[in-house]
């Protein structure tokens, strides 16, 4: 150790040697004048001549030339108790300086802020969906007072117009966004109906922004004097004329809402202006969760029985503790492990119907046990259409792989946060092929059954020339797909003339809109007023005169590369990394794969009953209504509270925890 870590080790030592409790004297037979106070924590090895001995960890440390090294030693000793001492002594004395430096400099209370406060309460209302006059419950107000007693809370009206000034400044920032972000904005209408019979209509946009990210949001909520079909188109045509949104891509609707001659009116406004592609052949796009859910509850009509008797018999072990408690006993006698059930049988929901089948086939023999053992089961279901028979089970296991078809692509197609266009012909075409042989099957129920669904099918996708050519091009765009998949997929599900024709019509297509999209691109791809794009150097006259049209072979660029591998394939980063190698494809791919092909969320698109507002949102004047919606989802970037259900499995799940806390209880 050197002479400045002896002189710094020294001078540190100093003032923590002295009245330790710890201390040991040196031997009084070498008294010395001026003792350092290195010896009361050290001790002379009579043993080693000029060594001490540590007194805390045992090491030898020389003092023929001073107690320097034995200071030095202290200092650094990893059994010394008083290092920790000072360190805590040092955090605590840093500790309260820095406090006493906040108390000097900072204000004795935070600063408060009346506007401020109020408006997290306004967005706190709105993201929960809690009704305005709750902010006058004794309970909210009791609770302001003690949280900030200084705060004002404002009343109910005072609410409701606070939530129209956020509305209003909120609808300004999403104007200059879409201005900034949007290309072409795909449409979806959705019709409801208040508990006083009024009717509303919303629309909602969706785009791919400059960053290759989705959007979905809420236009409007209005209130219409019907939803006939020319009330509904002229509703449309105002709102986006508020908006300023001219370039429309498609219009994705139910079959109750608009029409072809509805569509075709919203059309010609809009062709007027020369924002649609394709001369707006195709921009009318049906709902396919809507289609789904017809054939759905086609098939259900077959077995509608056979689900009744089951139902009722998971109804029955589900009415109360006892009864659940012997369908337990049952369960654990044949040495099944009883999971619960998925879901409630909701009447308006075929999905919770669907699972709770699946779950029920789970304990088939658990209920046939019971059915030995409980008379009371047997008196109880003979009331309605009896227990469930050995047919029963027969059919429902039959019948669910199909069920499960439909859920699991009910469920893909309708999600609003991520691309559908370029799964919904994947979707359609594969159920059309499985219910084809569905209608081959040996089982003559299953058979019937198959064929009542490919009516309902037929109708609706049977007819190639009815499908929409863009949804086959959104298929493409799918670099997983591309054209090869579609031509066998027309193949697979239609004969030889309707496929050929398909696959030329579909070839047709594709080459158009690559003609129109090159022809309106420029080099620097700026869009121009009328939503093409300029060509300010002429570089068009060149690829359109030389036989080397740049939509050509950047199309066949694309279309002869190898397919891309992999399910979970991330398709909008995908083409975020690739725009540049592809710009005018890229283009048509950030319009195209922003198309919904549901106007639906999962919650409604397995619903088996209409859209209707509750007794809250009905009792709300239609502007204070539709600023409440629309508000919502901008700032949530979330379905609105209209679009939210209750969360079955997590209630079933609370469930089951509170029967099994009851069992062990008892």
């Amino acid at each position: 150790m050197g002479d400045c870590d002896d002189i710094l080790a020294s001078e540190t030592a100093e003032h923590m040697f002295s009245a330790h409790p710890l201390a040991v004297s040196p031997p009084l037979s070498k008294p010395r004048r001026n003792r350092s106070d290195a010896w009361n924590h050290f001790t002379i090895d009579s043993e080693i001549a000029k060594k001490a001995k540590c007194n805390y960890c045992g090491s030898l440390i020389g003092y023929d030339k001073g107690t320097s090294a034995m200071r030095a030693h202290f200092t650094r000793c990893k059994d010394n108790p008083m290092k920790n001492v000072n360190k805590r002594q040092k955090s605590v004395s840093a500790s309260t300086e820095n406090v006493e430096e906040h108390i000097c400099t900072s204000p004795s209370t935070p600063m408060f802020d009346q506007e401020a406060i109020q408006n997290v309460v306004v967005k706190m209302f709105v993201a929960l969906d809690i009704p305005f006059e709750r902010v006058e419950h004794a309970a909210f107000q009791n609770f302001m007072s003690v949280v900030l007693p200084r705060f004002k809370v404002p009343s109910s009206t005072e609410l409701a117009h606070d939530v129209l000034r956020l509305w209003g400044t909120e609808k300004t920032r999403l104007k200059k966004f879409l201005s900034q972000h949007c290309q072409r904005v795909c449409l979806t209408i959705d019709t409801w109906t208040s508990s006083e019979k009024f009717c509303y209509m919303c629309l909602t946009a969706h785009f791919i922004d400059k960053d290759w990210k989705m959007h979905k949001k809420v236009l409007n909520f209005s209130q219409v004097t019907s939803h006939k079909r020319e009330v509904m188109a002229k509703t449309v045509e105002q709102c986006l004329n508020e908006w300023g949104l001219n370039c429309v891509l498609s219009l994705t609707i139910n079959n109750d809402s608009l029409n072809d001659v509805d569509i075709l009116h919203l059309k010609d406004k809009l062709v007027s202006r020369n924002s649609l592609v394709l001369n707006g052949d195709f921009i009318h796009m049906r709902c396919c969760a809507y289609f789904l859910n017809l054939i759905v509850k086609e098939s259900l009509k077959e077995i509608d029985d056979s689900v009744v008797r089951i139902c009722a018999a998971v109804w029955y072990i589900r009415s109360s503790n006892s009864r659940f408690s012997r369908f337990k006993a049952c369960a654990e006698q044949q040495n099944i492990e009883y999971k619960g059930f998925a879901c409630l049988d909701f009447e308006t929901r075929w999905d919770s119907i669907y699972l709770m089948l699946e779950d029920a086939l789970k304990h088939h023999k658990t209920f046939e046990k019971l059915e030995m053992k409980d008379h009371k089961y047997v008196d109880e279901l003979k009331k309605g259409k009896g227990v469930p028979t050995i047919e029963d089970w027969e059919i429902v296991r039959s019948i669910l792989p199909f069920l499960k078809l439909f859920y699991d692509a009910t469920l893909r197609i309708c999600s609003s946060s991520c691309v559908t266009s370029n799964m919904y012909m994947f979707e359609v075409l594969g159920i059309g092929m499985a219910i084809k042989n569905m209608c081959n099957s040996g089982d003559v129920r299953i058979s019937l059954m198959a064929k009542n669904m490919r009516q309902k099918y037929d109708k609706f996708w049977g007819n190639a020339n009815s499908l929409n050519m863009l949804l086959l091009v959104g298929l493409v765009l799918d670099p997983r797909h591309k054209v090869k998949f579609v031509n066998w997929c027309a193949c697979k599900n239609y004969n030889g003339e309707e496929a050929d024709y398909l696959i030329d019509k579909f070839k047709s297509c594709l080459n158009s809109l690559f003609e129109e999209y090159n022809g309106g691109l420029e080099v620097s791809h700026t869009k121009s007023k009328e939503g093409g794009y300029n060509d300010p150097y002429g570089f068009n006259k060149f690829y359109q005169s030389s036989g080397c049209k740049k939509s050509e072979t950047e199309l066949s660029k694309y279309l002869d590369e190898a397919l891309e591998s992999g399910g979970d394939l991330d398709v909008l980063n995908w083409w975020k990394l690739n725009s540049s190698r592809f710009p005018i494809i890229a283009n048509i791919a950030r319009d195209v794969l922003a198309i919904p092909v549901s106007t639906m969320t999962p919650e409604f698109a397995l619903s088996i009953a209409g859209r209707v507002l509750d007794s809250y949102q009905s009792s709300l004047p239609p502007i204070t209504m539709e600023a409440l919606i629309c508000t919502q989802d901008w700032l949530m970037g979330a379905a609105s509270p209209l679009l939210t259900n209750v969360e079955i499995e997590n209630l079933e799940k609370i469930e089951q925890e509170l029967i099994s806390s009851h069992d062990d209880d008892e």
